[in-house]
């Protein structure tokens, strides 16, 4: 187990890194050196480098859950409990590949100058391959993305898009999946991301909509019109 502590992450202060504090880095190396099988929990809060993913078995990450960490994470490890969770960050492979890497005011004023484009987005916009992207998330069985369908008309302005997206479970027992669905706009519609997750928008047009495991694993896509 790994992590971060109150010295290196809290409210009110910036990170000067994104790597682990002192030399947990090279502990986890040297036990994946030692047996290949080695779990690594992440403990923390926040995304962190993990330069030694490739070397483990597996990797969780527990964000900073509690006292009850202990009988959480026994009946993960068991196989009693699904790990159902999924990324609601971008993981990098390196401090570089982040959209926003420095947020200094000038002359008393911070300009945003990033727009929409943060977080899985900015990776999106920049052709970066993240090592776990924004929605990523692993359990103990397999899914197979079999149809998605939309509404046939043109939406109204201001209507909801129902999306009926068929799942089915391919593995030996039984899990939890999380099925998400990203909104693309029109080609040449400058400012806008990609793809955004979920979204509303008050934007008329065509849109394409992709469905799958994460914001990188889309396995299945519609066209949604908008009047």
């Amino acid at each position: 187990m790994v992590g971060s502590s109150e010295t290196s992450e809290s409210e009110g202060y910036d990170r000067g890194t994104l790597a682990l504090p002192g030399r947990q880095d090279e502990l986890v190396q040297l036990v994946a050196a030692a047996s290949p099988r080695t779990i690594v929990v992440v403990n923390a809060g926040m995304p962190v480098l993990m330069p030694w993913a490739s070397q483990v078995g597996a990797v969780i990450y527990a964000w900073l859950p509690g006292q009850a960490i202990g009988e959480a994470l026994a009946d993960v490890l068991l196989g009693h409990t699904e790990p159902g969770g999924r990324l609601p960050v971008t993981l990098p492979t390196a401090e570089a590949d982040c959209p926003v890497l420095h947020a200094l005011p000038r002359d008393g004023r911070l300009d945003y100058a990033e727009g929409l484009l943060i977080g899985y987005r900015g990776y999106d916009a920049a052709g970066i391959n993240p090592m776990f992207p924004f929605g990523h998330g692993l359990g103990y069985t397999s899914w197979d993305y079999e149809s998605a369908t939309g509404p046939a008309a043109a939406l109204a302005p201001g209507a909801d898009a129902e999306i009926r997206v068929r799942v089915r479970n391919t593995g030996a027992r039984p899990g939890r999946e999380v099925v998400q669905a990203y909104i693309t706009g029109t080609r040449g519609n400058g400012g806008r991301p990609v793809r955004v997750l979920g979204a509303f928008s008050g934007v008329q047009g065509e849109f394409t909509v992709q469905v799958g495991r994460s914001s990188r694993d889309l396995r299945l896509s519609l066209t949604v019109r908008s009047g």
